[in-house]
């Protein structure tokens, strides 16, 4: 992350916003890209994400008020308040809900938390599935749990995060946004075990390739999306799973889709009869899967095998989970025919946002070109990209 002059702007901006920055100290916390393993944080599945070099960056200071918070953003106009005892109102802001469920969790936990002014500055693009919304949520709770003197552990800081986007948002994300925001290592990916919530880092050694992240440009909401629609249909898929595996024999309920192996899926799957709840466990079990050959595949620098994965891993969140849409297709579609393209497919929540590619670093200009000509042409819109590397987790920036 570009810690220099981002701290130098959210710095200016916190002072013509709320005065004097005596006191004030600066945090950052990074979007993230999943490079495979989608839908599957939330059915106790392993994913593969990378923290990025695009983060949000907090100013933050004690006001010296008992319960007033406020807020205010580069990106939004004026400043938003609430009061630490009125969460209720709180939950209704169009914009600062996030950090007020952030902060309702550290209060929840029994922090003592008093008043205070926090600016925020993004370099990450709103919308695109790259984690904008965890990105503000860690920075949020880093900043806060550090300026009343109750830093969380890593692990503790995106489980209350996590928490605050189910509960007070009602968004029913899993485990990963908020983790990979935390614990991000740059030059690693993170093999995250979301049933155990615990990490193993993986070298992410491209070669001569490059990230590059292809905006369709068309927002997605996940609180307004089917995100929680496909939460309740895994949640019907594994309780059909282990219906048919128990009365095949198995003694006990698994506790998560991603428990079952592939094996189990062959012989479970047929019998249920709703052929979308089929599909839905048919894509879970198998992305599982796909993650831990994935790493395999990057340890022993097999790149084009892992490509390969990538663009099987969108077929299946296309057909069987149907979470992308016209325009996620039609960029990943534009894909198939540029040679020097290793892998592509969606990433994120899905309706809508971002593809991530690997391209050879010398055809990156031509990859743009030619993804974006045949991109226009199916669907009207132009697209961005971003050329990315892979950086560190949420930390505290040192002032001098």
């Amino acid at each position: 992350m570009e810690s220099n002059s981002q701290t130098e702007r959210i710095l200016s901006f916190f002072k013509d916003t709320f005065g004097s920055t005596d006191g004030a100290r600066v945090f950052a916390a990074p979007g993230r890209v999943n490079l495979i393993g989608e839908h599957i944080d939330y059915c106790g599945g392993f994913v593969f994400p990378a923290a990025l070099t695009l983060g949000t960056y907090v100013a933050i200071k004690k006001n010296g008020t008992k319960e007033t918070v406020r807020l205010a953003a580069t990106t939004v106009d004026g400043i938003r308040s609430f009061s630490l005892s009125d969460f209720d109102a709180a939950k209704q802001m169009n914009w600062g809900n996030y950090q007020a469920g952030v902060v309702k969790e550290l209060m929840d936990l029994g922090m003592e938390i008093g008043g205070f002014d926090a600016a925020y500055l993004s370099t990450i693009p709103f919308g695109a599935g790259l984690s904008s919304s965890a990105s503000i949520e860690v920075s949020t709770g880093l900043g806060v749990s550090t300026l009343f003197g109750n830093p969380l552990t890593g692990k503790e800081l995106a489980l209350a995060c996590q928490r605050a986007e189910n509960r007070f948002c009602g968004v029913s994300c899993g485990i990963m946004d908020q983790y990979a925001s935390v614990a991000g290592l740059a030059g690693h990916a993170i093999l995250l075990d979301c049933a155990s919530v615990s990490h193993k880092y993986v070298p992410l050694d491209l070669g001569g390739n490059l990230l590059v992240l292809a905006n369709t440009c068309k927002k997605h909401s996940l609180g307004a999306s089917k995100y929680n629609e496909r939460r309740r249909e895994v949640a019907i898929g594994l309780e059909e799973m282990n219906r048919i595996a128990v009365s095949l024999g198995q003694k006990e309920p698994k506790p998560d889709l991603c428990s079952f192996s592939k094996d189990e899926l062959r012989e479970y799957a047929p019998h249920i009869t709703d052929d979308v709840i089929r599909k839905r466990v048919m894509h879970v079990v198998s992305e599982n899967q796909r993650v831990k050959d994935s790493v395999s595949l990057l340890e022993n620098g097999e790149l084009e095998a892992f490509g390969a994965l990538l663009r099987d891993a969108n077929q299946s969140i296309r057909y069987l989970y149907e979470a992308t849409g016209e325009e996620l297709d039609a960029i990943f579609d534009a894909t198939l025919d540029f040679e020097d393209c290793i892998g592509s497919r969606m990433t994120g929540g899905g309706f809508g946002g971002c593809t991530v590619n690997i391209v050879k670093a010398e055809a990156v200009e031509a990859f743009k070109a030619h993804v974006a000509k045949k991109y226009t042409a199916v669907t009207g819109n132009i697209p961005e990209f971003y050329v990315c590397e892979v950086g560190d987790g949420a930390r505290e920036i040192t002032l001098e």
